[in-house]
């Protein structure tokens, strides 16, 4: 009785505080965009693509969990919630009962404001409903979501591969043109019943691809389908079609999205575990087969997959010389490298999820057509080498009072080792302390695995890491990270072996109320590198980058949201000159009220030394495609994106974005040059739900 008393209670204190704040479509969107900016932003080197990640946080937006029913396996899904908050709130629901507003998150343990906002837009309060429903063929039928999608981008400029050549000059170089018009397109139909079945089909062609003419007469240059079913009796996951699989902390296996060093240490770590739909338009972190989760017992799963594909690469009568990732087939060039390989992988995983601790063990055979052997370089002596590839490893999280810890361990063929080890203390009051150090043999060979660290491989590299999160006041949080890394071997643009360097990064937040928040973040990188001076001398030097970023975010009466950005960028080569760039940029997002339509609007100056110095922002575009512009020199960029609802069943989206350059009279070189100062695009989409 006391207990519902004080329950009660809480929950009065709570909606007094929150009364002046109540999260609407475009805030709370705003909210996690700007999580996915921070965290794309600090790992730009990363040459995975994001899109993944934006899927997946948008698909979670569209379709938000019931918090009262969250399993530990759904809330580990959002990297910005560490080990102590999930259990914090899991503890909050068992010894309270259901939530009965979303605001009784204020009551969990070490909550604080940043991180209820990123999570609000993902959760939902329903009243339990204790009977349960199995998903019969009529009930899929009747009560299953369906949406199609479907996107045009058109450039509002003419690229030189776009150009009217005679056709004597085409048939001495047939790849001097596209093969296809200028517009981007895709399609993207989906189905879905409750959290437990996924099916769908997505389509793409990029920009350039020709379109059911020349050599792709099957019209979309890709197509994706998919289908997932969760929580059937004992199967967990039962996935046919494209999939994607992600197991430990990504030394073996990761072909989802990854997260490093950010400013935000509840992301360092970031365990994905196991078998994801695959939706988007990535044309090559996927596998295409079968994969089942199978759950043994209450605390063990057993995974299993299959997968077989076409891929593209350069390839000789006697070997693959490289893997061809970037999905487009737009020359002659590039269709001579499309479906060249063929890879087979097969594996499983083992997994013990406890109260205390988990562990899992995940093995992988991957099998090429023909030996992968890239052409002999300075920096490739030990890249992937062979035909068949195995792989090992051991992964691990325990948990004592305020400490975890965690980690993985692989082996290669070989047996050239990788791993990665965690200490994590989080004492109370939000503060966080971590110490973590990875080993990446230079001779360790993995074709699929993605996890922390300064390269975007798993391989030639160790580094110690020390990072703190902390409240300095009421109102003010700090992060700080530092992190000493070492290469044992050459790598690219680096002739020298055993060359190391240090990236740190400190952050300043203020949060006084739920309207204002602001950081001010500076980040320091020193990195060895190749340099070539005046004498014509080349000699491996350390190249220095300091970043600082300001940010100012604003929301007035949950209907208008302004963000402020400022950069600065220098970079230089020890004891050289320095380049420098600038940045300031205003968005401002508005949502109105008689009308169903949110308007976006975003202005940025920019003036930089030179590419070197370019400076990445976020913009915001339209669904599922997500837009980090680089920018470089000196200009100014504009952008207006509109989201229009005709009824709960259509949605129409657009956005114009022009940059324009006061330096310079042609844009980019080669096939993508543009002639003029300035360049714009039209993005237009159109979303259905049947």
């Amino acid at each position: 009785m006391n207990n519902n008393m004080n329950r009660l209670l809480i929950i009065k204190l709570i909606t007094c505080f929150t009364i002046f704040f109540s999260v609407n479509n475009a805030y709370s969107q705003e909210v996690w965009e700007d999580l996915v900016e921070q965290m794309a932003n600090e790992e730009e080197e990363n040459s995975f693509r994001w899109e993944n990640y934006l899927e997946e946080l948008a698909d979670l937006y569209e379709n938000p969990i019931d918090i009262n029913t969250a399993t530990k396996e759904q809330l580990e899904r959002f990297p910005f919630l560490s080990d102590p908050i999930i259990e914090n709130i899991l503890y909050y629901l068992y010894k309270h009962g259901p939530m009965l507003t979303v605001n009784e998150l204020l009551g969990v343990e070490d909550m604080d404001r940043r991180t209820m906002q990123c999570l609000l837009p993902f959760i939902r309060v329903e009243v339990p409903d204790k009977k349960e429903y199995k998903p019969t063929l009529k009930r899929i039928l009747k009560y299953g979501k369906q949406e199609l999608l479907t996107r045009v981008d058109i450039p509002l400029y003419t690229k030189a591969g776009y150009k009217d050549y005679p056709s004597e000059v085409l048939k001495k170089n047939p790849n001097k043109k596209y093969l296809g018009y200028a517009s981007y397109h895709n399609v993207r139909y989906s189905f879905r019943y409750r959290d437990q079945i996924y099916a769908g089909l997505t389509a793409e062609k990029d920009a350039g691809e020709p379109f059911f003419a020349g050599h792709n007469q099957k019209g979309y240059d890709f197509y994706s389908p998919y289908l997932l079913i969760r929580n059937i009796g004992n199967i967990k996951v039962l996935a046919v079609g494209n999939y994607r699989l992600s197991y430990g902390y990504g030394l073996v296996m990761n072909t989802d999205f990854s997260l490093g060093k950010t400013a935000m240490l509840s992301s360092l770590g970031y365990r994905n575990r196991g078998i994801r739909k695959h939706s988007s338009t990535d044309e090559y972190n996927y596998f295409q087969g079968v994969a089942a989760s199978y759950k043994l017992s209450k605390r063990w799963t057993a995974d299993a997959f299959y997968s077989y594909r076409k891929m593209d690469g350069t390839v000789d009568d006697r070997f693959i010389r490289s893997l061809k990732k970037d999905g487009y087939h737009r020359l002659y060039r590039e269709f001579e490298k499309k479906n060249t390989v063929s890879n087979q992988v097969i594996g499983s995983n083992l997994n013990y999820n406890g109260k205390f601790c988990e562990w899992g063990l995940t093995a992988v055979h991957n099998i090429f057509n023909k030996p992968l052997n890239p052409k002999q370089n300075y920096y490739n002596t030990y890249y992937p080498r062979g035909k068949f590839f195995y792989n090992v490893g051991a992964d691990y999280k325990f948990f004592w009072k305020r400490f975890s810890l965690l980690g993985e361990t692989a082996i290669d063929k070989c047996g050239a080792l990788a791993t990665m080890n965690m200490l994590r203390y989080s004492p109370k009051g939000g503060t966080q302390l971590i110490v973590m150090n990875r080993y990446y043999d230079a001779k360790y060979q993995s074709i699929y695995a993605r996890s922390i660290g300064e390269g975007s491989t798993v391989q030639n590299e160790s580094g110690l890491y020390m990072g703190l999160e902390t409240k300095l006041m009421k109102y003010v949080k700090m992060t700080c990270y530092g992190d000493f890394f070492y290469f044992p071997w050459k790598k690219y643009l680096v002739s020298k072996a055993e060359t190391k360097g240090f990236d740190g990064l400190a952050q300043l937040s203020y949060s006084p109320t739920y309207q204002l928040n602001m950081f001010i973040r500076y980040r320091y990188k020193n990195k060895e590198k190749d340099f070539t001076g005046e004498d014509k001398v080349k000699q491996t030097i350390p190249y220095i980058q300091q970043k600082c970023r300001y940010q100012l975010n604003y929301s007035l009466k949950d209907k208008l949201l302004l963000k402020t950005t400022a950069d600065y960028v220098r970079v230089n080569y020890q004891r050289q000159s320095a380049s420098n760039g600038f940045l300031v940029a205003q968005s401002a997002t508005y949502k109105f009220s008689a009308l169903p339509l949110q308007l976006d609007l975003n202005g940025a100056w920019f003036h930089t030394d030179d590419y070197n110095t370019r400076i990445t922002i976020y913009e915001k575009n339209v669904l599922y495609a997500f837009s980090m512009p680089s920018f470089y020199y000196h200009g100014t960029r504009w952008a207006a994106n509109v989201r229009y609802e005709l009824s709960k069943r259509i949605i129409l989206q657009a956005k114009y974005g022009t940059t324009h350059y006061f330096n310079r009279d042609k844009i980019s070189s080669a096939l993508e040059e543009i002639d003029g100062s300035t360049k714009s695009d039209l993005y237009l989409q159109l979303k259905l739900k049947i």
